[in-house]
């Protein structure tokens, strides 16, 4: 009996001693519980776990399986924050906390809390990032167990940590790593002598950002104890230490890892035998030579990039050609070539040399160096071949050649890198791919686009099982391309094909993709075909880009059935039918973490949401589920043959930047709830359709707006006063050929960054309104840039080499046009202080009186048309000195004198410029003047009574935008605003 009460009794404990059946202590519960109700936000939910007894089981919490106490609490995160005003006082209740990561998140800037000191079993405490400024208390030296003190803010947050006194950091007798980054501690007295040797323990001390500068440390290597620092790892980095290398550093006997990166050293580092890591980048070190870096006999690693360094690449010396594993020289300005010497360094891992200005052939010497695992060359002026010897490196991970000048065959040795993941060798003049790529079976990121590539893709790249990304984009490859390409990627998450114009997409209809890919951008190659059936399987789509692949027929009906689809690009093609089947078009949810994946397909991770089917052959009528994608940023349907109203749901789009609606036949009113989209949105075209009515006021809430082109419709009313008043933002602004009423409203000169305006063929009446002079956005500068070219213009934001290109017709120049009006009055004399103006036409209005004098003012003038009004008088001399006048017409006025000659208006030999000008002589004309009449136009200028006898004809014009074939794109500072980042940071 004893012994089975014994047995129990035993069975008793086990069961009382674990937390299976009774969970955490209660009053332990309560507390986490407590902290919980006291943020302000999980806005993420992550503590939906903290329900029930058993507290153990919580996320982020751990107990002691003996004692059932909460030991543990880890709750960091880099995204997902908890918020809260401060730290709950209810944690103190975890009297036996030893571990406490609340790191990344937020507590209102409240300063960190008293009771921490009675956290006494503390031995590790991170803070860091959370939200806590003030001063550090000195409670926390009472915490002799910890081992772990972070307090740093590596995420540059607004609030500020302050150490008035280190007295309390002697109390932490067992602390080994301290991190203290981006806290002020420069008011704390002697903070040097008791960080770097009053604690007995510490191992590494982190210290960046804290505003240190070499005054910090005057004293600090005069101090004979300092040998006694146990300091191996210090982190100075991104603090103020300029010229002199900082000289305590050398009595730290100790060290092993120094990082004073992104300083403004630039003196030879002192004699330091012990460092074997060294940190520098970002300094202004002059050259290599002059760091002193190779006399460092046992450093393995060396991090002088971002320097700027200039000079050639100079070798290390004897002492550490066989121990440096690590070197790191990427963005300075190094000259010569790489030298043939550096396969002394047998020990070598990682070679990072890229963005310099180095220049001949990689050496073959670089395929002795077998222990390297990273390779980088990329963005240099290295010529030539790939050595074959390359193919030696057996256990290179990483090999970078991109943006160079490489040309010729990509070598078939490179088939012997089987422990290859990454190969970029894009933007250079490759012109083959071997077929020994596929033998590169852990291959992950494969970049080969914009180089000369030619003849077929090998069929062998359907062997790489682990390729996650590929890109053979911009480049000349033809033949075919079949599902046996893909044999077994079953990884594959991104392909990009993009402009191989000979690269033709036969795949079978009942083909089964081994991958769910994410992105597919195959703009200009060849499909030929109806919608690739293969799509269907594809639940991933993320990017979908098929322009100008010379697809046709209607869109399937599966296509409605797939998710939303962020990026779709359907454009030229021969698409036809209504737009009824385009996917579901929901508000897109967020994609999938790409989890571990790193590198380029980071550049895809957030896209925007693009809709583009330009130039194609819908019809029917805009659906209304379009209106359902509220996340939608850019709409371009312009180009095909859709009819009908707008759906008055657009308005729901708030969220949109660009509305391209042009060139269909499209009909009815504006609708007012347009409006509703508001601020968001920056162009709005809906030009070349058949608009009528009055604009809406709504479409006053739109204040952002850039571009307002309402061209070639059947508007009418008045020139609403409020695009002046409300939109301050408005660049171009197009009215052309509708049936506007009215004077040009005065209020449109509120806004002041117009560049392009063209009210042609309208039936405008009144005067031109003087205060035009206040358009500075006609007035030149230095932030004008003018580009001339073709009338299509890509607009491109590139980011880590792949682009994704959304393109648009603009044929706007810096233009002011109201012609074909009713037009009366003079032509207002300050209109000649738009300098910036390329293009004036007031043709065909009934404008009186002379040609400005100062016409010549407007010294970018190219394209000038006054002809068919009233204007009279000569012609001002000051013309003759428009340099960049390319098309001029002043016919059917009234004007007489003598034509002046000189400079740019000697090429305008037309006569039909003049046309229609009975008092007008000289050349072109066949009519040639008097002797006075030439003697008073020389004098013209001389004299002012000469304005008593002759009346001046004014005229100052501009072109419609139009200059022959001749396109100019204006971009300016508001431009840049305009050309946003479209889709994806990279649109193609």
């Amino acid at each position: 009996m004893a012994h089975r009460w014994g047995g129990g009794f035993f069975l008793f404990f086990i069961f009382a001693t674990t937390n299976l059946g009774f969970g955490c202590l209660e009053h332990e519960r309560q507390a986490l519980i407590g902290f919980k109700n006291s943020l302000t936000s999980d806005t993420a939910n992550r503590l939906s776990s903290w329900t029930g007894t058993n507290c153990c089981h919580w996320l982020g919490v751990g107990c002691n399986n003996a004692t059932r106490q909460v030991t543990r609490l880890d709750l960091r995160t880099n995204s997902e924050q908890l918020q809260g005003n401060d730290l709950n006082v209810s944690l103190s209740e975890l009297s036996r906390l030893s571990y406490m990561d609340l790191s990344g998140n937020y507590f209102g800037g409240s300063p960190i809390p008293e009771f921490i000191g009675s956290m006494t079993q503390l031995e590790y405490l991170n803070l860091s990032s959370a939200g806590f400024s003030g001063v550090v208390t000195h409670q926390i030296g009472k915490l002799s167990s910890l081992r772990v003190l972070d307090l740093g803010d590596r995420q540059g947050g607004t609030t500020e940590l302050t150490v008035d006194d280190f007295a309390w950091v002697s109390g932490l007798l067992s602390l080994e790593y301290l991190d203290l980054s981006g806290v002020n501690v420069t008011g704390a007295r002697d903070f040097d002598k008791v960080l770097f040797y009053k604690i007995p323990s510490l191992l590494e001390l982190h210290l960046s950002n804290c505003d240190l500068s070499n005054s910090h440390f005057d004293q600090t290597h005069l101090d004979s104890n300092i040998t006694h620092s146990t300091i191996q790892t210090l982190d100075l980095g991104g603090n103020l230490f300029e010229g002199i290398f900082p000289m305590f550093l050398q009595n730290l006997t100790s060290l092993r890892v120094l990082d004073l990166s992104a300083n403004k050293l630039n003196s030879t580092i002192p004699v330091m035998n012990n460092v074997v890591e060294l940190n520098l980048a970002s300094n202004r070190f002059p050259g290599i030579q002059e760091t002193g870096a190779w006399r460092l006999c046992e450093l393995k690693q060396l991090d002088l990039s971002f320097n700027y360094m200039q000079g050639q690449l100079t070798e290390p010396t004897e002492c550490n050609q066989y121990g440096l594993e690590r070197l790191i020289l990427n963005d300075n300005k190094l000259t010569g070539e790489i030298p043939t010497s550096i396969e002394t360094l047998t020990a070598l891992r990682v070679l990072h040399l890229d963005y310099n200005l180095l220049n001949g052939t990689i050496p073959e010497s670089l395929g002795n160096l077998t222990s390297l695992t990273e390779l980088v060359l990329s963005g240099n002026q290295l010529t030539g071949l790939i050595p074959t010897s390359l193919g030696n490196l057996v256990v290179l991970k990483r090999l970078d050649l991109s943006e160079n000048l490489l040309s010729g065959r990509i070598p078939f040795s490179m088939g012997r890198l089987s422990s290859l993941e990454i190969l970029y060798l894009n933007l250079n003049s490759f012109s083959s791919i071997p077929f020994s790529i596929g033998n590169m079976s852990r291959l992950q990121f494969l970049d080969l686009s914009s180089n000369l590539l030619q003849d077929s893709l090998p069929e062998s790249i359907g062997e790489l099982s682990n390729l996650q990304f590929l890109d053979i984009s911009n480049n000349s490859l033809s033949g075919m391309v079949t599902e046996s390409h893909f044999a077994n990627t079953s990884s594959l998450i991104h392909l990009a094909a993009t402009s191989n114009y000979l690269l033709n997409f036969k795949i079978s209809p009942n083909w089964k993709p081994p991958f769910q890919i994410r992105n597919v951008l195959l703009g200009s190659c060849r499909i030929e075909s109806e919608f690739p059936p293969w799509i269907r399987t594809q639940t991933n789509l993320v990017i979908l880009i098929l322009s100008n692949t010379s697809l046709y027929g209607p869109l399937p009906d599966w296509l409605y059935k797939l998710p939303v689809i962020a990026i779709l690009d359907l454009s030229h093609n021969l698409l036809n039918g209504p737009l009824t089947n385009l996917p579901s078009n929901q508000t897109t949810k967020p994609a999938d973490s790409l989890g571990t994946f790193i590198e380029r397909l980071a550049d895809y991770e957030r896209v925007a949401r693009l809709l583009h089917l330009k130039n194609n052959l819908f019809n029917g009528s805009i659906p209304g589920s379009l209106c359902n994608a509220t996340d939608l940023q850019i709409l371009d349907l312009s180009r095909n043959m859709l009819s009908g109203t707008l759906p008055d749901c657009l308005g729901n789009l708030s969220e949109l930047m660009v509305m391209i609606l042009s060139s269909n036949r499209l009909s009815g009113t504006v609708p007012i709830s347009l409006g509703k989209i508001g601020s968001s949105i920056q162009w709005l075209h809906l030009n070349n359709n058949s608009f009528h009515g009055e604009l809406p006021k709504t479409l006053s809430n739109c204040t952002s707006l850039d571009v307002l082109d309402l061209g070639e419709n059947k508007f009418s009313g008045n020139i609403p006063k409020w695009i002046g008043e409300n939109i301050n933002s408005l660049v171009v602004l197009r009215l052309h050929n509708n049936n506007f009423t009215g004077q040009i409203p005065n209020e449109l000169c509120q806004n002041t960054e117009l560049q392009i305006m063209d009210f042609g063929e309208n039936n405008l009446t009144g005067t031109i309104p003087h205060c035009f002079q206040n358009l500075q956005g006609m007035t030149g500068g230095d932030s004008n840039l003018y580009f001339f070219g073709g009338f299509e213009q890509s607009v491109i934001q590139v980011m880590r080499g792949v682009s994704l290109e959304y393109t648009t017709i603009m044929s706007y120049v810096v233009n002011l046009d109201l012609s074909s009006n009713n037009l009366i009055g003079e032509i207002p004399d300050e209109l000649t202080s738009l300098s910036g103006l390329i293009g004036l036409n007031l043709s065909n209005n009934h404008l009186t009186g002379r040609i400005p004098n100062e016409i010549g003012g407007i010294s970018s003038l190219m394209s000038l048309d006054l002809s068919a009004n009233d204007l009279s008088g000569m012609i001002p001399n000051s013309i003759s000195s428009l340099s960049f006048i390319s098309h001029l017409n002043l016919s059917y006025n009234n004007l007489s004198g003598r034509i002046p000659t000189g400079n740019q208006l000697q090429t305008l030999i037309d006569p039909w410029i003049y046309a229609g000008n009975n008092g007008l002589c000289g050349s072109p004309l066949p009519t040639s003047c008097s002797r006075s009449e030439v003697e008073v136009t020389d004098n013209i200028g001389e004299d002012d009574d000469v304005e008593k006898i002759w009346v001046y004809g004014i005229s100052s014009g501009f072109a419609t935008g139009f200059i022959g074939t001749l396109g100019m794109l204006v971009l300016v500072k508001k431009w840049r605003r305009a050309f946003f980042n479209f889709a994806i940071h990279k649109v193609m």
